[in-house]
């Protein structure tokens, strides 16, 4: 391959990863604010520039476990190209591009996922089997998980013997514990090491025993800002317990904002992780910056439209059933990214949605607009596999390159 012919698939390459982490900005992280906008506590355009410094922030700081994953954790015996990251990147936007035109459930993680699998298998590479148990498994709990965490959370919220001064602060120490544990990568961690959690990094200054395997500094600083979490919150919701709600609603929006942005940039870098880690020498922190602009001006630039018509539909669920899909959201997306699986938020939201309705005696969700998402999610997948494994071919035929 010439040295023209190179840059200028370096070029595409980039742009196309650019163009995807645009879309995912601008539409894969706006759900969670949405219950925050309809019930008043932020406004469209205030949420829409949080999202995107907060997306941005959970791109560079927690991106790069699937990012490895989708660029080289999919398909074993060979290295994705700059054309089959090119192929792999446009045939997952044609799919997203088709679900916000025509308003179908396309999920990312699904049509990305598949795209790169079709480009390293029209590649000659070996089918990387162990993984794909590792994602399948994982993607198959997500929707029973997620619906069974809002159910437990919408019946806490909705019985009458816990009061929503006690019931809302208790999630608000469950969320603050798990933040307090979140593996960043901008945390001081020992040698070897790549990310580390806050109060992993302030048990380390203080020598604690370790007992049954647990770090007793660790869980030490865990409850203790569960409890900062739950007082804080418990002293809103009596001074005035709307006032309260709203408070939580805007706090829970921005971490699963944070964890939305750290969970979906993998899926537009993960395709050039060998390009650009491998062919050009770059650090990581590059390509996660390129995925982390892209969310921010798809946020900013795409957002706003999205939130006021998702901001209705929450406005509709009620604000225990919101606050109730968003919890098990974050919980999970936060799994993912530990585990480095790719995951799709729609899937996740809309089975706690799912689950938060039950709680009140009926999902609120058609079985026919059920089994149309889940059919959808598996053409998605088989499909983008095709598409993908055809169009790596026909470009390769047609450049006469690899």
């Amino acid at each position: 391959m010439t040295g023209i012919a190179f840059w200028s698939l370096v070029g595409l390459a980039s742009l196309t990863s650019l163009v995807t982490a645009w879309a995912l900005g601008a539409n894969s992280n706006s759900p969670p604010f949405a219950p925050a906008i309809g019930a008043n506590a932020i406004s469209t355009m205030r949420a829409a520039f949080l999202i995107g410094i907060l997306a941005a922030l959970g791109a560079l700081t927690q991106g790069g476990a699937i990012s490895e994953t989708v660029g080289s954790g999919l398909i074993d015996g060979v290295e994705i190209s700059s054309l089959a990251a090119t192929a792999g990147l446009l045939t997952a936007s044609a799919f997203m591009a088709f679900g916000v035109y025509s308003g179908y459930p396309v999920p990312a993680a699904f049509a990305t996922t598949g795209a790169m699998v079709g480009v390293g298998l029209s590649l000659e590479g070996d089918p990387a089997m162990a993984t794909y148990r590792r994602i399948g498994t994982f993607w198959l709990l997500v929707p029973p998980v997620s619906g069974g965490l809002a159910y437990l959370t919408a019946t806490i919220l909705r019985r009458d013997d816990i009061p929503e001064t006690v019931g809302v602060p208790l999630l608000a120490a469950i969320v603050g514990g798990i933040v307090a544990n979140v593996q960043l990568s901008i945390v001081p961690t020992p040698p070897g090491v790549q990310q580390g959690s806050v109060a992993g990094f302030l048990a380390r200054q203080v020598p604690t025993p370790i007992v049954g395997g647990l770090d007793l500094g660790v869980v030490a600083f865990t409850l203790v800002v569960a409890a900062a979490s739950f007082q804080w919150i418990r002293r809103r919701t009596q001074a005035s317990v709307d006032r309260g709600i709203k408070t939580f609603l805007v706090v829970l929006g921005s971490v699963v904002a944070f964890s939305s942005g750290g969970s979906q940039v993998g899926l537009a870098t993960g395709p050039l992780e060998n390009l650009y880690g491998v062919e050009l020498g770059l650090p990581g922190i590059l390509l996660l910056g390129l995925g982390a602009a892209g969310i921010l001006g798809g946020a900013w630039m795409g957002a706003p439209r999205l939130l006021q018509a998702t901001s209705r539909e929450y406005a509709q669920l009620g604000v225990r059933r919101s606050i109730a899909a968003l919890v098990p959201g974050f919980i999970i997306a936060q799994a993912a990214i530990a585990l480095g699986i790719p995951i799709s938020f729609n899937n996740i939201i809309i089975s706690g949605v799912i689950g938060g309705g039950l709680a009140g005696g009926s999902a609120g969700v058609s079985r026919r607009k059920i089994g149309v998402t889940l059919a959808f999610w598996v053409i998605t997948l088989v499909t983008s596999i095709a598409i993908g494994f055809g169009l790596y071919r026909l470009l390769s035929t047609v450049l006469g390159i690899r």
